[in-house]
């Protein structure tokens, strides 16, 4: 019985009793310990290891994009905007102001404002949109629409060596104006339209705490938006400092200036014209950062002016000098 028992098992190895056939030392490795368990974030299919890999992903794609923006000799895009209501829609269609689609409400009451703003957006090809009640509501987000709302597209800012270019393509001295803490988009307005009148090159604003090319800039530059470029920078000092370094001489104004506007030579050349807020005027570092500050003479009352008459006065002076050469 013994030995047909050995022999069964001889036969079948995989049988659970007796003596079974071995691998003869080709599986040791098997054998062998695999180190320790590695962190769950690099376990693959793990869900540590999924969020890793996402988290690397978008930090690679962060990089990318900043690299990108880097490089790039745009200043960027801002956002677009909404003017409400029929006054306003017609005066921002009356002023040039970009337009990329009218939406109309649905059944509105046809009035004489509606009807010009519709005749406006005709003339200009300005698309139309007609949408209900709650849909305008819901774009309008609490401001009172009155059936009428324009989008502007986003504004197309320079980069502020673009405006160095534009100089330097038409053989001219560089005549340029940094805004330093304007808030109100109509000085801004005010500027570009000084700007394009006296023949500058351009407008430098701040991305931050500053006016932007709003409507209301658009509408107050009288069309002059459309032809004078406004150039984004992120950091004052930086920027006036590279244009001191492209050769321009860098021109502050301020009520104890330390001469006046009037016959100042260094007008004649390449020169960046910098303006502060009519309540702070410049703020310290870019003061100091200025090749000389100036003042504007005034016999009268006015302790300081807005910064779109300050601009149109300098403009004017630089002009007058430039004229004599």
């Amino acid at each position: 019985m013994a030995g047909n028992s050995q022999r069964r098992n001889r036969r079948n190895p995989g049988s659970k009793k007796g003596p079974s056939v071995g691998t003869g030392g080709h599986s040791r490795k098997s054998l062998e310990g695999k180190g320790p368990t590695p962190p769950a974030s690099e376990r693959k299919g793990h869900k540590k290891n999924r969020m890793a890999n996402a988290a690397a992903k978008r930090g690679a794609a962060n990089k990318s994009a900043n690299k990108s923006r880097g490089s790039s000799r745009r200043g960027g895009k801002a956002g677009s905007e909404l003017v409400y209501g029929r006054n306003s829609v017609v005066e921002a269609l009356e002023g040039g102001v970009p337009a990329s689609a009218l939406y109309v409400q649905q059944f509105i009451d046809n009035d004489e404002r509606v009807r010009e703003a519709l005749t406006l957006a005709n003339e200009r090809g300005v698309p139309l949109m007609e949408a209900p009640r709650p849909q305008l509501d819901n774009l309008a987000e609490g401001h009172n629409h009155q059936g009428l709302i324009l989008q502007v597209p986003p504004y197309e800012y320079a980069h502020p060596e673009d405006l160095l270019a534009a100089a330097a393509e038409n053989r001219d001295d560089a005549l340029i104006v940094a805004l330093d803490g304007i808030t109100d988009s109509r000085n801004l307005g005010a500027v570009v339209r000084s700007v394009a009148a006296f023949g500058g090159h351009g407008v430098v604003i701040p991305e931050r705490r500053a006016a932007g090319m709003t409507a209301g800039a658009w509408k107050t530059s009288s069309g002059a938006a459309a032809r004078v470029p406004v150039a984004r920078m992120t950091n004052m000092t930086r920027t006036l400092e590279a244009y001191q370094k492209a050769g321009c001489f860098v021109v502050g104004l301020a009520a104890d200036g330390d001469s006046e506007v009037s016959d100042l030579e260094a007008l004649t050349g390449p020169v960046v014209i910098v303006i502060g807020s009519e309540g702070k005027g410049l703020s310290r570092l870019v003061a100091e950062t200025c090749d000389l500050t100036v003042r504007i003479p005034m016999p009268g009352q006015a302790e300081s002016l807005n910064a779109g008459v300050a601009a149109g006065v300098v403009l004017y002076e630089a002009a007058r000098l430039r004229a004599k050469r």
